[in-house]
């Protein structure tokens, strides 16, 4: 049976945590990631959470797969991984496929204004 979008973003709402830009500052601060889901043009404007690792959204199964040949060394499934976008919906999803791939340990930060607007430290 077909879904929608919005099915799809409901699914991923209710299986990833969405965490405050403060509880996001405190878990880096405990070794968790932060990773940036935006395309690089939308970085390339207003730069990235300092410390974030940017992986657009399209590219992530193949960053986060410790099978796959171009697996980044920052996923690790026993480490906390938080996601961000510009509003949250890419994070989301990008949450809720970590989370199919046995990561149990993904928190959506929402967007990056949330990042900022808690105070949080910018990488130009």
């Amino acid at each position: 049976m077909p879904t929608t979008a919005k099915q799809l973003l409901e699914a991923a709402n209710a299986a990833v945590p969405k965490i405050s830009g403060k509880e996001a500052q405190e878990m880096v601060a405990k070794g968790a990631v932060i990773v940036d889901v935006r395309d690089s043009a939308e970085v390339a404007q207003t730069g990235k959470a300092a410390g974030a690792v940017h992986i657009p959204r399209g590219s992530l199964e193949f960053k986060a797969d410790p099978e796959s040949p171009g697996h980044d060394k920052n996923f690790s499934r026993d480490r906390a991984v938080i996601l961000h976008c510009a509003s949250g919906g890419r994070a989301a999803l990008a949450g809720k496929l970590l989370k199919d791939f046995g990561y149990d340990k993904v928190y959506n930060l929402g967007g990056f204004k949330d990042w900022v607007e808690a105070g949080g430290k910018v990488d130009k």
